[in-house]
Formats: structure tokens, C-alpha cells, sequence
């Protein structure tokens, strides 16, 4: 809501940039033991992570893992029930001033004011964030041309699609030039075109240096990460690069479509020499301990069920298929 977004804005500008920023380590942003609690519910439960300055982090998981919560204790929105935690230098509950000086932060929902034009956008948020009048022009005239809508700069926000609306939110986001950006599920709702678009800017951010950590439920968006966190229940269960991830999946993968596809699932849970199957739509993801060996065991044990099958094929898994073993094994 804009009254919100005015708040935290408001807190944004605490902190002249004529004070002195702290020497920082590699590590822009630290947490030890992390944990938030609303009652009964243990929102983030004892994080620990280490974020290095210049990358791309994704904070991965499904609806209810925790992902909002950690984003708002690091951008100093919320206080920690347990442990601490350090962006840019400064503890963000004794100096989260300062820790809000030099970030910037997009929630999943749109808190723009529609019955402004895209422009006008840019300009309150400028005055919020006390750019001067000089530097604005270039900046509003660079994030328009950045975020692919200078076209549009005359159009009123409610009037914009949703990637556009977006595109928008991100630009008024980077118009004080922060350090780290903190996006929450940004692309949630999005076409996939804009999708792309979306993301083609934030590696623009990347390779100028700023640190993105970003929470997605996507796990293709996963891949354009420089590592990744896979979070459930509000704990953290495995953290590396994505491909070091894929990597650490037990066993082989197996493509195949049989005929019936749920019939053969159940055929297969119990043959021996399957570790785990999954369900996506008309294929079947089967992980084997030997390639080879599994194979034939899964032919025979179908064959024996009378199911055909149209194709089989040894895959990589990707992030998706590593990411529902994962969850599975903690289980």
C-alpha cells in the first residue's frame, strides 16, 4: 500500500550520505542463527548464511517457507526473536538506518501510486530518497531507458501491464543507487516474455556490481543464480551452486512415458533399485542407483505390469527434480 511504502521510504532516507559507510568484508550480508517467531510459529528457524558481495542469491521455496519473512529481518523491517544478522557492515536491528541507506527493496506487491504517470513515479520516489535535482534527470532518464519504458513515461502506472508495473517498481527501487537489492518473488504473476525481460535487467545489475538477493518459486529462475538456498519450514536445507546442487541428488535419472502414467508410478515405488520417482504430467522422473541396471529393471518390472513404454532415457536433473529430492529426503 502506498502509506507503507511511504513509511518504509521515510525510513530509507535516516541516514545522510555524508556519513562514512564501515569497511566491509567480502561477505555483504552474514546471519547466525537467525530466527523469527509469531507465536507458535516459527517463521525462520536458526538461519545461518553468508551472502558475497557482487552475486546473484536465490532464496528458494514453496508458499509459506519462510522466504518474505528472512527478506524483511535483513532489510531491517522486522526484529529477529534469536540471533542476528549484518548487511552491508551494520546490524540491522542496532544500525538498520544505516543498513536501509544502502539498500533497496521490492516486495511481491505493487505499492506504486497508479494515478501517477511513470515518470512521476520516479520523481516522488526521487524526493523521498533526497537525490538532487542535478543527478535525477540523468538518473530518471537512464532507469526509463534501463527498464525499457521510456516509451511510457507519460502513462499512469494502474495503466501498465503487469511486467511493466514491475519494470517500474524495480526502477523507482534503483534510483538511489543501493548496494543490494532485495527482491521478493518479483517476477510472481508475470508473463513469460516479461519474465525474460525482467531478468535480462538484473544481470545488467549484476555485471555493474550490485548484490541481488532474490526469492523465487521458480526453479528455472534458480539456474541464473551464482548459488542458491532450497528453504522449507523455515530452515535452510541445502545451499550451493546450482549445479553443485544437481550434483548432490542421489542416484540417476531416468526420463521414460509410459502409457498409464500413475499405474506405473506405483509399479515402480516398490521395484527394487528405484530410489525415488515423481509425477510431471505424461513422463515419469525415475532416480536409479545403476543407469544401466535400472533401466532393465524398470522394462521388466512394467513388462511384468503390462504397461508399455514409448521412450526412456538416461537426463541430468535439473533444479526442479534436485529441489522435490531434497524435500523428500528430509521428509
Amino acid at each position: 500500500m502506498p502509506f507503507v511504502a511511504i513509511q518504509f521510504l521515510c525510513a530509507l532516507c535516516g541516514l545522510r550520505d555524508s556519513e562514512m559507510s564501515t569497511k566491509m568484508s567480502d561477505s555483504i550480508i552474514e546471519t547466525q542463527n537467525l530466527t523469527r517467531r509469531f507465536g507458535r510459529v516459527v517463521a525462520v528457524d536458526g538461519l545461518s548464511l553468508s551472502v558475497r558481495r557482487g552475486e546473484i542469491f536465490g532464496l528458494l521455496g514453496p508458499d509459506g517457507a519462510g522466504k518474505t519473512t528472512t527478506i524483511r529481518l535483513l532489510c531491517g523491517l522486522l526484529a529477529p526473536t534469536a540471533g542476528s544478522a549484518r548487511v552491508a557492515g551494520f546490524d540491522t536491528v542496532r544500525q538498520a538506518e544505516a543498513v536501509k541507506r544502502r539498500i533497496g527493496y521490492m516486495p511481491q506487491q505493487f505499492s506504486l501510486y497508479g494515478d501517477l504517470t511513470v515518470q512521476e513515479n520516479l520523481l516522488f520516489f526521487a524526493d523521498v530518497f533526497e537525490v538532487g535535482r542535478r543527478e535525477r534527470e540523468e538518473r530518471i532518464a537512464r532507469l526509463l531507458a534501463f527498464s525499457r519504458l521510456e516509451p511510457f513515461r507519460n502513462r499512469r502506472a494502474a495503466q501498465l501491464s503487469g511486467g511493466m508495473q514491475k519494470k517500474l517498481a524495480l526502477a523507482c527501487t534503483l534510483i538511489h543507487h543501493p548496494e543490494i537489492l532485495f527482491l521478493d518473488e518479483p517476477t510472481t504473476g508475470v508473463d513469460p516474455v516479461s519474465r525474460r525481460e525482467f531478468w535480462e535487467i538484473l544481470t545488467e545489475l549484476h555485471l555493474e556490481g550490485v548484490t541481488l538477493f532474490v526469492t523465487t518459486p521458480y526453479m528455472d529462475e534458480a539456474e541464473r543464480c551464482s548459488r542458491v538456498a532450497l528453504m522449507l519450514d523455515g530452515r535452510v536445507i541445502a545451499c550451493d551452486t546450482p549445479d553443485r546442487i544437481r550434483e548432490g541428488v542421489t542416484g540417476h535419472l531416468l526420463e521414460l512415458r509410459p502409457q498409464r502414467v500413475r499405474e506405473a508410478a506405483r509399479v515402480l515405488e516398490g521395484t527394487p533399485g528405484v530410489l525415488e520417482v515423481q509425477v510431471y504430467g505424461d513422463r515419469l522422473h525415475v532416480f536409479v542407483e545403476d543407469p544401466q541396471r535400472g533401466e532393465e529393471a524398470v522394462r521388466e518390472a512394467l513388462a511384468r505390469a503390462g504397461i508399455g513404454v514409448d521412450s526412456i532415457r538416461p537426463t541430468r536433473p535439473r533444479m526442479e527434480q534436485a529441489f522435490i529430492s531434497l524435500i523428500r529426503r528430509r521428509h
